[in-house]
């Protein structure tokens, strides 16, 4: 069964940076067969939409509303998929979830609050 931990996020000014963790354990054999990760992010008022995706072959895909300011990358000896953020702007602020790809319903974790002050 695998688990996902979710770390970073907090309060940061406008224009600042963070990067947000999501670490994976399990058995091997689980960890080996992820398609791939995603982030997900809920602002305030609306539904939790995905903002990017990592294949497991390392194929970063992202929104367009983040793809200039944000990235992913990867730690495979630690099985970590980051999201690294710049130019934060107030809009970004939100919770912050990773998952796997497809997403399973199990692994939601209680996210990762971002918070953008102006």
């Amino acid at each position: 069964q695998v688990r996902l931990v979710e770390s970073g996020g907090g309060l940061v000014q406008a224009g600042g940076s963070l990067r947000l963790s999501c670490s994976a354990s399990g058995p091997p054999e689980s960890l080996i067969s992820l398609q791939g990760w995603t982030w997900y992010r809920q602002t305030p008022g609306a539904q939790r939409v995905q903002i990017a995706y990592m294949s497991s072959r390392g194929t970063a895909n992202l929104d367009d509303a983040v793809k200039d300011r944000f990235a992913l990358s990867r730690d495979l000896g630690k099985n970590t998929v980051y999201l690294e953020m710049s130019n934060l702007k107030p809009d970004d602020t939100g919770i912050y979830y990773c998952n796997t790809f497809p997403p399973s319903d199990g692994l939601w974790g209680p996210g990762l609050q971002v918070t953008v002050s102006s």
